[in-house]
């Protein structure tokens, strides 16, 4: 299985795997302005026994981005923008 993260906008992927979108990366920004952490969360609401590898909940939280990008596998980060 292999992910990758498809940029939408600054802060905001889409978390595909296999070529199907499951999920997404976001960063939480506090209301003022501040960066807080980033969540990967799956579109779906699975059981933890039918979760995709390495997702044993809906969601996860990092404090970085590159620290959610290392435990979903080494996911390669595309910049759909420069794509459009």
């Amino acid at each position: 299985m292999t992910y990758t993260l498809h940029r939408l906008a600054a802060g905001s992927y889409d978390l595909v795997l296999d070529g199907i979108i499951v999920g997404s990366v976001v960063r939480e920004v506090t209301a003022d302005g501040g960066h807080r952490a980033w969540h990967a969360e799956l579109l779906e609401d699975l059981p933890p026994d039918r979760c995709p590898s390495p997702f044993r909940e809906i969601e996860h939280t990092f404090p970085t981005l590159d620290a959610a990008t290392a435990w979903l596998g080494d996911a390669m980060v595309v910049d759909s923008l420069e794509a459009a």
